[in-house]
């Protein structure tokens, strides 16, 4: 498979979308249902300018069918289906049909509303449904063909796969989904992440959710849960990005958002950070210092904060001073929420919890 090159800032390498894997093996699929070869590497071409070629893993040509598969190379990100056979089976459809889609074994199927598919729909997302059509296109006009396809996309282990995604949370069941608006995985960009959390609250707000809460794992996750009793598919996996969260309710409001998390990432997110990673921001002792001197601690105390070794370490001081630092982080991330918000008709909560679980701030 060709090299998409590589992320200028970084020098980490591009890899392909499921989406390119499906459209690289459907073109090859249909040429051979048409030719009775298959084109080994097949080129396709996306936006940008980029038209990568991919070398056939499988292929299988039957009477009235052709299927090949593709492994999906995602570069230098870590993606849950680097390496994933991408398959597309390819048969004639009936006249006028245009592309038909199928999921196949390991792509799920959309079964909540509030996707940009609709319910009962295979998995298979618009922009990548629109490069298999070109395509298509491109080969029937190529070789005389009529361009009415039934297209049957699997993904080897992708039922597996899909537990390590947002899927079954969103209503997608029985795989994964075929992703992709250029066909490049970006390294590192999480865009995959970032849409999960578009989709979440796209999926929280078709159901009538009126509360919704942005967890930073699976512990603030049973947190919220046990306080709000918010139903699973109201909460949002937000991980390290509060900042996709807050932008995409920004425009997509749902009346109540709770953010919740430890105290370290969320006094990232005091300090007006929106990316919580640890490769990406850091905690300020500082900060937490001029907060706990704000709030009237003792010089000593604000020292003592101030030279900590983590935000831990600066909670369980102010803890042990009977000065409550997770109340104050609590508030300040609320701040700073209320401030991406810029005053849409959100109302916002903010819970901040230890390693433990225990709830240790609240604004």
């Amino acid at each position: 498979m060709t090299e998409a090159g590589r992320e200028g800032s970084t020098g980490l390498r591009y890899g392909w979308t499921t989406g390119a894997c499906a459209t690289a093996a459907t073109t090859a699929a249909y040429t051979a249902l048409l030719t009775g070869e298959f084109p080994d590497p097949v080129q396709i071409d996306l936006p940008h300018d980029k038209h990568p070629s991919f070398a056939l893993a499988t292929e299988r040509l039957e009477d009235g069918a052709a299927t090949v598969g593709v492994v999906k190379d995602a570069g230098d990100d870590p993606d849950v289906t680097h390496g994933a056979l991408v398959s597309a089976r390819v048969t004639h459809g009936e006249r006028g049909s245009g592309v038909v889609f199928r999921a196949g074994e390991g792509v799920g199927t959309v079964t909540k509303p509030g996707l940009p598919l609709p319910v009962g729909e295979p998995a298979i997302n618009p922009m990548p449904r629109q490069f298999v059509r070109e395509h298509v296109t491109a080969v029937a006009a190529r070789y005389g063909g009529t361009g009415d396809v039934v297209v049957e996309v699997s993904v080897e282990n992708g039922a597996e796969l899909a537990r390590r995604t947002w899927n079954p949370r969103l209503g997608i069941l029985g795989g994964l989904s075929i992703l992709g608006t250029t066909g490049v995985v970006v390294p590192y960009s999480c865009s995959s992440w970032i849409d999960s959390i578009r989709r979440g609250i796209d999926v929280a707000r078709a159901a009538g959710h009126l509360h919704v809460a942005g967890c930073t794992g699976s512990t603030s996750e049973r947190v919220v849960t046990e306080l709000y009793g918010l139903p699973e598919d109201a909460l949002l996996d937000m991980g390290d990005f509060a900042g996709a969260v807050l932008k995409y309710l920004r425009r997509h409001p749902v009346p109540r958002l709770t953010v919740a998390g430890g105290i370290g990432k969320l006094a990232k997110l005091a300090d007006g950070h929106l990316d919580l990673h640890s490769g990406r921001s850091q905690v300020s002792t500082e900060s937490l210092a001029a907060m706990v001197r704000d709030a009237g601690g003792a010089a000593e105390l604000v020292e003592g904060v101030r030279g900590a070794n983590t935000a831990l370490d600066a909670l369980q001081q102010c803890q042990a001073a009977g000065l409550p630092l997770g109340d104050l982080v609590a508030a300040g991330a609320r701040r700073t929420a209320l401030g991406v918000l810029r005053g849409a008709p959100v109302e916002v909560d903010v819970v901040v919890i230890d390693r433990a679980g225990t709830v240790v701030g609240q604004a």
